[in-house]
């Protein structure tokens, strides 16, 4: 039993005839006939009885049409929806973000795919960290979750679009603004702003002044870079952050210098999703452009 069996068959019931079911389809009388006997040898029962003109379902006929009418119904509308998801004319792509991702890692990335597909809605869903973006894309149906680059998630793909240099936030008028780069053990007694040290990029920042031998204190811990960018800015304390894309870099006048920190290794950031390979064609454009937008 096939779904072109069940195709022709309904329509063979609809109009009462094998020989206008034969044209329509431009094929012949005994074909449209194959698919209705293929149909009586599956079902062992008798599905059309011939009239003096055409023929018309058996009782057992019509509770196949019925279903088979109904089912075809369904499917058609979902394959008409899957095109719709190929070719970008609907649908929805989930992400899952932190609290700045988008303005940082993705503004650029929503404009184009918005212009290429007008249709299709995007969804952010913002969490507090890597973890609860990995228990996001576990728990629900989301498509994508942007991530720092950690240990292995089971169950989860982790795939680096872009690695970030450190750099210091230092107000302008700081001893440290005017060096055209930053030594690790310059940072030994300055007190800096940081990110609690459950976060995956916190904890990575912790593990390489650790393995480089260099003590940090800090008094002031914040949820965000922005913020800390924020409070380094004010004067209220100094912070070694990512080198974090569409920031901007201010001129002689701003408030705010960044001066690299080259002997920290960069911060590792992308995607994290179930399977890679299942991925939604909408979801795998979206992250491809984010990615074409970065690099």
């Amino acid at each position: 039993m096939t779904l072109d069996d069940l195709r022709v068959f309904v329509a063979v019931c609809r109009a009462g005839s094998l020989s206008a079911v034969a044209r329509e389809l431009d094929c012949t009388q005994s074909a449209v006939s194959q698919h209705v006997k293929r149909l009586e040898r599956e079902t062992g029962v008798s599905l059309l009885e011939r009239l003096p003109r055409g023929v018309a379902p058996t009782a057992a006929g019509r509770i196949l049409c019925d279903a088979a009418a109904e089912g075809i119904a369904g499917l058609d509308r979902a394959l008409r929806r899957l095109g719709d998801l190929v070719h970008g004319d609907g649908g929805s792509v989930r992400i899952a973000t932190g609290g700045t991702t988008v303005r940082h890692f993705m503004a650029d990335a929503v404009v184009a795919f918005r212009r290429r597909y007008p249709k299709v809605s995007l969804e952010f869903q913002t969490e507090s960290s890597s973890r609860g973006c990995f228990d996001a894309l576990l728990a629900s149906d989301l498509d994508l979750a942007w991530i720092t680059m950690g240990a292995p998630v089971r169950g989860i793909e982790q795939r680096p679009v872009v690695d970030l240099p450190w750099v210091l936030a230092v107000r302008a008028g700081d001893p440290l603004a005017a060096r055209s780069r930053i030594d690790v053990s310059d940072l030994a007694d300055v007190r800096l702003v940081r990110l609690p040290p459950n976060s995956t990029s916190g904890g990575r920042l912790d593990a390489a002044f650790a393995e480089l031998g260099i003590r940090t204190g800090s008094d002031t811990s914040v949820a965000d870079w922005d913020t800390a960018l924020l409070l380094a800015e004010l004067g209220l304390g100094h912070a070694v952050v990512p080198a974090l894309p569409g920031l901007p870099v201010p001129g002689d006048s701003g408030p705010l210098r960044l001066v690299p920190v080259p002997a920290l290794p960069p911060l590792s950031v992308g995607w994290a999703i179930r399977r890679w390979d299942a991925l939604p064609p909408l979801a795998r454009a979206f992250a491809d452009t984010v990615a074409r937008q970065l690099r």
